[in-house]
């Protein structure tokens, strides 16, 4: 039975406390007993007073040591540490969680940002982080200094109990293998093969015609999802979960059929959106997590129920390895080979939770905020169906041409992506002391201690005016088709997705996008009018509209745990098109 989190915390701290306070108490019961010159009489009560409070006043030392030590660095080259916000522990702990829960997507981080600046640091009980929102520094965090950075221990512990060890999570040698493992299944050949997306995507889109003609809205966000968890199950593992079987929720105060809250796949995705939500909470605590799951890791339950989900997949894997479907010989070419086989065969413990937060979850974020702006902004909606008609016509499906082809989808989805990314945040861990670029005239650059852990938000760059126009907020997708490509856009660093620069750069980027336009071209070609049903989606909190950004516009509740989602699902309302597919 493993040691409860808290347990194992202080067990590791029993060195951290002990050896000060053995030392102390050792030299003072020497000075005591020999009372060399000029000690004549020392109590036994300064005694143990002084070794109970050894650590702590060594602490307080080492601390103001550390930040003379980092000032001295940052002077010696010329740099300069970040400002430190005033907020402490007790304030910022609570109000990272608060926002997990209810708050707009990194907008704790945004109001640090327009009071100390866009590049800040931030002490909790232990430990100094950084949070950045410029993009060269992302540059030299992803690409440029790639080599300084990491995930870290920090990050892989709070993780580990929700993720296990792979591409997503792993540092060095552990991330060189699993990246080299699944990089042969994402070339052009494999991704452009849309015969998986076709029968799901027809599934979830008459899962949706049933639903309509029943006089109910349908939840989009768990309709888009399930599609996802369908096509990319059966892309990397070759075995399709068969999530849309299950069908898709009624509205609240309609009773979903057992059938539906029983399945597997329902059980995963309430275990998998609340073990991101607990995990991403233990970020927000920092190092000290452990603390507030002191008996019980409170994510390891979640864990069980997605393990259960995957457990038919893994062993159809091992079946197909001990027949000899996966030999040795078999090439990660064949078209009949799948990322699983192929894990199976070379590790001893596939992770697939890993893929899974890739291959379901950001695609699913896309699609659901796809849908959102399209019922915001009918125009958009006409001027799409437009460009499907015209490059792949009104039944058929697309091909990988026509999707090239297709530029204002091609904006579209960018314009989602740079409002709604699907990571709204991110971090790395400095492995080396090193500095971050200055960004503006007579600024030094920033220095950053080693094993520091440097926080970064794509959904904050991506709206400040300053590098995206006076008309940032707005949603218009033109932006990527006129002068302010070239006058905005082009000078900076994109950065949609956490993973889309550097060594790092994520290697579904272009089935992820293959999934989504094909998604959104049958969509499209079969319904139209798309709208929100207020009577059901999550109203956002009454204090948005007062705040002046981005929120005070939505007609919705943004959420992030380790990816983008809508509170309470997105319900929608749409109407089929006619026999004849008009535009």
């Amino acid at each position: 039975m493993p040691t409860p989190p808290g347990v194992a915390y202080l067990l590791r701290l029993i060195p951290f406390f002990a050896v000060p306070s053995g030392a102390v108490y050792v030299s003072l019961r020497f000075l005591q007993e020999y009372k060399p010159y000029p000690i004549t009489y020392i109590p036994s009560w300064f005694i143990v007073v002084s070794s109970i409070f050894a650590r702590p006043v060594l602490f307080f030392v080492k601390k103001f040591y550390n930040d003379w030590a980092d000032k001295r660095a940052a002077a010696q080259l010329g740099a300069a540490l970040p400002p430190h916000i005033e907020e402490g522990a007790f304030k910022i702990i609570p109000e990272m969680i608060e926002s997990t829960r209810i708050g707009y997507p990194a907008d704790v981080v945004n109001n640090w940002a327009k009071k100390y600046g866009n590049t800040y640091r931030f002490t909790l009980l232990t430990s100094t982080g950084v949070v950045t929102m410029e993009p060269e520094h992302v540059k030299s965090i992803l690409a440029t200094q790639f080599d300084d950075f990491e995930k870290g221990p920090q990050f892989r512990g709070q993780m580990d109990s929700l993720l296990g060890t792979g591409v997503f999570n792993a540092d060095g040698d552990m991330w060189k293998f699993h990246r080299a493992m699944t990089r042969p299944f994402f070339t052009r050949e494999r991704i452009s093969d849309f015969d998986i997306y076709d029968r799901n995507c027809e599934l979830a889109l008459n899962l949706a015609r049933a639903r309509l003609d029943e006089g109910y809205s349908v939840d989009f966000q768990d309709l888009a999802s399930r599609f996802t968890l369908d096509s990319a199950t059966e892309f990397l593992f070759g075995y399709n979960v068969g999530s849309l079987s299950a069908g898709i929720p009624y509205p609240p105060g309609k009773e979903n059929p057992t059938s539906f809250t029983n399945h597997p796949s329902t059980e995963f995705v309430n275990a998998f959106s609340e073990g991101q939500i607990r995990s991403v909470e233990r970020i927000g605590m920092g190092g000290d997590w452990p603390l507030a799951e002191f008996f019980k890791d409170k994510v390891t339950p979640m864990r069980r129920v997605m393990d259960r989900f995957a457990e038919p997949l893994l062993a159809q894997a091992q079946q197909n390895k001990l027949s000899g479907s996966s030999e040795k010989n078999v090439s990660v070419n064949d078209e009949d080979n799948t990322l699983l086989a192929h894990l199976v065969k070379h590790t001893q413990d596939p992770t697939l939770i890993n893929l899974l937060v890739a291959g379901r979850d950001t695609t699913a974020a896309l699609l659901t905020f796809s849908m959102y702006m399209l019922t915001q902004h009918p125009d958009i909606e006409r001027r799409l169906r437009e460009e499907i008609f015209e490059k792949v016509g009104g039944t058929s499906r697309p091909t990988y041409d026509q999707m090239r082809e297709m530029k204002f989808m091609r904006a579209f989805i960018n314009e989602v992506l740079r409002l709604y990314p699907p990571v709204p945040a991110d971090m790395r861990t400095s492995k080396n002391p090193v500095t971050l670029p200055a960004c503006k005239p007579g600024q030094k650059p920033f220095y950053i201690p080693p094993n520091t852990a440097i926080f970064y938000s794509p959904i904050i760059i991506q709206r400040r005016t300053d590098l995206w126009g006076p008309d940032a907020l707005k949603f218009d997708p033109d932006r990527f088709l006129d002068e302010r490509l070239h006058k905005y856009l082009t000078p900076n660093p994109f950065i949609f997705c956490p993973f889309n620069a550097g060594p790092r750069i994520c290697l579904g980027q272009q089935f992820a996008y293959h999934e989504a336009t094909f998604f959104l071209v049958r969509l499209l070609q079969n319904f139209s009018g798309f709208t929100l049903d207020n009577a059901i989606n999550a109203q956002p909190p009454e204090a948005w509209a007062q705040s002046g950004d981005r929120k005070a516009v939505e007609k919705i509740h943004p959420l992030a745990h380790l990816t983008m989602y809508v509170k309470g699902g997105l319900w929608v309302k749409m109407k089929r098109l006619g026999n004849d597919n008009e535009v």
